[in-house]
């Protein structure tokens, strides 16, 4: 495993690291031994991020998290996010009262006394332009209830606009094969700030594994069968926003350009990792073998010139028009 550093943090993470929401729920059946398992082959993998929140699984996925750090002797970083328990999700609830409420509930989630990352959670774009909450990220801080602090955005503006904030540690995007407009303007200027960038949905919601077809049907309970028009939350969380069938006959043109030895999941993630801006990766698994597969990725050797160009060619032809000017 290689690692990176993240942003202004004094954090080494492993460029592959582990996505914890499919853990708490969301993403079908879940069971908690198996996702313990896969929480133990990631640190075996010499995976040391964590990234959850607290509306995954309502806590489920941070006292998993929690409980593996209280096993291990490895050191590990853990990330949570907050904001995305209240109800209506409007920008005035990101206030000092509730950010520390869900910073308190998430300190006794995961059994620590300080967590590492703190991240905003996809907040509404007025809450960027709103430097009072960032004053109070600042106060955690200060308090010691969090050593950094970073954001998760939906769009590109709004990680623009968090850069704005100078003691930002990271941004967390989607960046996919799929999502390709962050590295348009948004990574340069991170890379110039000092600020970590953590990719999130890496894989297009299991698009860019290549293992479905027009016949997948997936569980009630599964994102993937009730967001796609973005009815629970931001439709880009499903599939990264692409259309479904659409994204399917991409799949099968970028399988046709797979070097040997990668599974999909790999050059998917391998593309993500050719861009030295990119801090870390935190693909999902609920399974010992996903964490496996996806830890190889870090081992693979770099893209060729000549297939990174093709991956942008069939973006352009089958994507961008519908994707690029939406986040």
């Amino acid at each position: 495993m290689k690692y990176r550093k993240l942003g202004k943090t004094d954090f080494e993470v492993s460029e592959v690291s582990f996505g914890a929401w499919a853990i708490g729920g969301s993403w079908g059946s879940v069971d908690d031994e198996a996702s313990r398992q896969a929480l133990q082959e990631a640190v075996r993998q010499g995976m040391n991020f964590f990234d959850t929140a607290d509306v995954y699984g309502d806590g489920r996925s941070e006292r998993l998290v929690g409980e593996l750090k209280k096993q291990t002797d490895s050191k590990i970083y853990i990330a949570t996010k907050a904001g995305r328990r209240l109800d209506p999700h409007r920008a005035e609830g990101y206030n000092r009262e509730n950010l520390t409420a869900f910073v308190e509930r998430s300190l006794k989630n995961l059994e620590v006394e300080k967590i590492d990352l703190l991240q905003l959670h996809c907040p509404p774009t007025e809450v960027f332009y709103n430097e009072e909450v960032f004053e109070v990220l600042e106060d955690f801080v200060d308090q010691g209830k969090i050593s950094n602090y970073g954001v998760s955005v939906e769009k590109v503006e709004e990680a623009l606009k968090s850069l704005d904030y100078d003691n930002l540690a990271s941004v967390m995007i989607i960046y996919n094969m799929f999502r390709q407009k962050p590295a348009d303007e948004f990574f340069a200027r991170a890379k110039e700030k000092d600020v970590g960038i953590i990719v999130r949905v890496p894989l297009a919601s299991g698009l860019l594994t290549g293992k479905f077809s027009r016949d997948t049907e997936f569980p009630e309970d599964d994102h993937r069968n009730f967001n796609r028009q973005g009815e629970a939350f931001d439709k880009g969380e499903t599939f990264s926003g692409v259309d479904f069938e659409k994204g399917l006959e991409a799949v099968e043109k970028l399988k046709k350009i797979k070097p040997e030895g990668l599974t999909m999941a790999q050059f998917a993630l391998k593309w993500i990792l050719m861009d030295e801006a990119v801090s870390c990766v935190i693909p999902g698994a609920k399974n010992s073998e996903q964490v496996s597969d996806n830890a190889k990725t870090s081992e693979a050797p770099p893209l060729s010139d000549e297939v990174m160009e093709e991956v942008d060619r069939i973006y352009d032809e089958y994507i961008r028009e519908d994707i690029h000017h939406l986040w």
